[in-house]
């Protein structure tokens, strides 16, 4: 099947790379760099600090405000991979209260009388978390810690109290193994709740095979004026250079809806001029049968974002004679098979995806 690549603008394609490759990393919070080179400075509390390590060595979660890290990913940004993390907390937890604006702005604020304007409701907190480097599953030495202020608002007209609520967010560390504790906390941190999760980042400074970062598939792409400069956590999408991304973070698709791939190549070698020559194989199979066999996209950048559709070719008879028709993929279990080949060097890699086609979208 025909591909119709995903065209993202040459500058932009330059642009992020780099700021993948900058000397300094445009979207790491600057802010809390520059406090964490002041003594007196605490960017986690002894309080949540004592709350982390009473729980690190069994991993067991503390349950003032329950929530869940639900998927990981990562990305490259110069020497280090800025990891993103999801997580799924019930709205009720977050003390959502009515917002009392001051009377000043409230009356500059005001709509005319013939419209009535919606309530809102407010959510403050902390986030924080803390990475331990992880050797034989014991958690070593601090590498880094990380403060996110927690402010959300909602109309008070769709709060719904009970809803489970993802949202994201993530910072920049250098490769290695890692034990990453999290901890969600109320304005005072009189409540504290707390996740902890083992991943590993791989060594891509020096990549000895050619690798690729999670493969994931895009529900919404959007770019922005201007990188990130503080971490932040947001409802549904991350942020990346200057890429908005709200990811399907489960693989569950619609009947007749098109897979919109992304991630990057590690491993893969410039021409002279600077552009890549990167082939990419693509392939959808139910079991052992293969039901779509795409034409192969052609790259010149490592940043992969392609859409494919998720339609099948079958042969149909009648007293006419034979003729092709595209028909979209049933509902059911499929993997989509990728082969990567850098042309300049011979190097290629496969991966694979597992996916779930259903008649509606869950």
């Amino acid at each position: 099947m025909k591909i119709k690549r995903l065209i993202i603008p040459a500058l932009l394609v330059l642009f992020i790379m780099s700021f993948i490759s900058a000397p300094s990393l445009a979207f790491l919070n600057k802010n809390q760099e520059k406090k964490e080179q002041e003594a007196d400075v605490i960017i986690i509390p002894d309080k949540v600090k004592s709350v982390f390590e009473e729980g690190m060595k069994t991993r067991e979660s503390r349950l003032d405000i329950p929530f869940s890290i639900v998927w990981h990913t990562f990305l490259p940004a110069q020497q280090n991979l800025h990891c993103i993390f999801y997580f799924k907390v019930k709205n009720a937890e977050l003390g959502f209260l009515p917002v009392t604006p001051a009377e000043k702005e409230e009356e500059e604020t005001s709509p005319p009388e013939t419209e009535t304007p919606t309530a809102q409701l407010q959510a403050s907190g902390h986030i924080f978390l803390q990475f331990n480097r992880l050797e034989e599953n014991i958690p070593q030495e601090v590498v880094k810690e990380v403060y996110i202020p927690l402010k959300l608002v909602v109309d008070s007209g769709t709060y719904e109290p009970d809803k489970e609520e993802i949202y994201s967010t993530g910072y920049p560390v250098p490769s290695g193994n890692y034990l990453l504790s999290m901890a969600i906390a109320s304005q005072d941190l009189g409540k504290i709740g707390t996740q902890y999760f083992e991943f590993s980042l791989p060594d891509i400074v020096t990549p000895e095979e050619m690798m690729t970062t999670p493969i994931f598939f895009i529900r919404e792409i959007k770019r922005i004026p201007t990188p990130e400069t503080i971490a932040e956590a947001h409802k549904d999408f991350f942020t990346y250079s200057v890429l908005q991304i709200t990811p399907k973070i489960e693989n569950i698709f619609s009947v007749g809806e098109n897979l919109d791939i992304f991630f990057f190549i590690f491993g893969a070698t410039p021409e002279e001029g600077g552009k890549y020559n990167i082939d990419v194989n693509y392939e959808i199979t139910k079991g052992e049968e293969k039901v779509i066999l795409y034409q192969p996209a052609h790259y010149e950048s490592p940043i992969v974002s392609q859409p494919l559709p998720m339609k099948k070719t079958v042969l149909i008879k009648s007293e006419e004679g034979e003729k092709k028709e595209q028909r979209d993929l049933e509902a059911g279990n499929y993997t989509l098979h990728i082969s990567i080949e850098d042309k300049v060097t011979g190097i290629s890699m496969t991966k694979s995806v597992d996916i779930e086609v259903k008649v509606e979208n869950l």
